[in-house]
């Protein structure tokens, strides 16, 4: 009797992972689809007054962290519906570096973008499901549902490497450039100065959640 009301359960809470995994990613994927054909009909979520090309366009929603960290969590949300318990390097790897990434992208745009925005209609909807809704699902799912232990030395170097990679190339091509995804990273008009301690606490928030992560990983059940 215990044996079947074992299975019972176990076979429940693959269930209850495999629905919640699937809603993130059936989220994610909408609202970057929603994002997308707004960028085709010329729309941004930091409007422009004059939009530029279309590739031009598509390449700058894809240098997004937001657009991201999103896509890392679909992808991988995708993979845990067809397998709650899946596991392997690079999964942990994309697992790692996509849900510390969809929290960064949540407070940042919480206590840092969200001022600066004034959208409407669809814009709006896209901007909340991106920045709101996909974090919030992502990180619940992650405690609920894990898989775990998942959360490696590996793991942490490319959840690490990702976000100052992107922030390099990030000013690099700004300045070649003069256009950057983000108000906070335009040296030409906050000043290097400022820019610099943005990019030392950025790196510093990832440093603190990936450890945060890594004690649950740790001390959560499987």
């Amino acid at each position: 009797m215990t044996g079947l009301t074992t299975r019972g359960t176990t076979s429940r809470a693959i269930s209850q992972a495999r629905a919640w995994h699937a809603l993130t990613a059936l989220v994610a994927i909408g609202a970057l689809v929603l994002q997308t054909v707004l960028v085709f009909q010329g729309s941004s979520v930091l409007v422009e007054e004059n939009p530029p090309s279309l590739a031009t366009r598509l390449i700058r929603l894809v240098a997004y962290f937001t657009i991201q960290s999103n896509l890392l969590i679909a992808v991988a949300t995708v993979l845990l519906a067809r397998d709650p318990g899946r596991d392997g390097t690079a999964f942990r790897s994309l697992r790692l570096a996509g849900i510390v990434g969809i929290t960064v992208t949540g407070l940042v745009h919480f206590f840092l973008l969200r001022p600066l925005l004034d959208l409407e209609g669809a814009s709006f909807v896209a901007d909340k499901l991106l920045h709101m809704v996909v974090p919030a699902l992502a990180v619940i799912g992650w405690f609920a549902f894990g898989p775990r232990p998942r959360v490696e030395r590996r793991a942490i170097e490319v959840s690490l490497a990702w976000p100052i990679g992107w922030l390099v190339v990030i000013l690099v091509a700004g300045a070649a450039t003069d256009w950057f995804p983000y108000p906070f990273l335009d040296f030409d008009e906050k000043g290097w100065g400022s820019v610099i301690v943005v990019c030392v606490a950025i790196t510093a928030l990832f440093g603190a959640l990936i450890a945060l992560y890594r004690y649950a990983d740790q001390r959560l059940k499987p």
